[in-house]
């Protein structure tokens, strides 16, 4: 299952953003429900948040498997459903959805030896079992792993070049976070960004009011 409209795109040795820089996200539609959470220790700090939203069905194709949705603003975009969600007949014109999405990003200092500079992309995937309404999650995990070739602790800044050579210098939001980091370390960033879509029958009665 693909998120057209609110798939993140992932990982450049920007996002490494030594220590506690935020994790880029598309704008979310209006009134979401937000859970975040921080965890922090010496040389690691992970940020995670799960968003969700509701939408309404205005169309289904099931032969293309795109489902158009509305969302809370009036804005219409459309879902392709992947194959693992195999109640879609059961979707229909008026049924509401909820979206999830469950995004987090790990950065971890790593020494010399312990890992090497380079991207890695995973994807995993689930599904409603059959006669259940229709729900899927989809995931993907980017890992990504630079060098750390220079620092300014005053100015809390450092200095990344990822695994294609490119160099860049970013700040740090909690200057702090990088006393654990030396130059020739490694910064490995881990996002993980999972969307989950299920689908509850719209409120026949609100609708007839309309």
């Amino acid at each position: 299952m693909r998120i057209r409209v609110w798939k993140t795109g992932i990982v450049s040795a920007a996002l490494l953003a030594g220590m506690g820089c935020a994790t880029q996200q598309p704008a979310p539609p209006p009134a979401p429900v937000v859970a975040t959470s921080v965890n922090e220790k010496p040389g690691q700090v992970t940020e995670q948040s799960v968003v969700s939203v509701a939408a309404t069905v205005v169309k289904v194709d099931l032969k293309t498997r795109v489902v158009t949705l509305r969302g809370a603003d009036g804005n219409v975009f459309d879902v392709e459903v992947g194959e693992e969600v195999k109640n879609l007949p059961q979707v229909h014109k008026g049924d509401h959805v909820i979206a999830t999405y469950y995004e987090s990003m790990a950065i971890t200092v790593r020494k010399p030896g312990e890992a090497k500079p380079g991207i890695e992309t995973a994807d995993v995937a689930g599904r409603a079992k059959p006669g259940e309404k229709p729900a899927a999650a989809a995931a993907q995990q980017t890992t990504v792993t630079a060098t750390v070739v220079g620092l300014n602790k005053s100015e809390g800044t450092v200095t990344l070049k990822g695994p294609k050579g490119k160099v860049v210098t970013v700040k740090a939001r909690e200057p702090r976070r990088l006393d654990a980091v030396k130059v020739g370390d490694l910064i490995e960033a881990v996002y993980t960004q999972a969307v989950a879509i299920s689908v509850e029958k719209a409120d026949t009665k609100t609708d007839a009011k309309k």
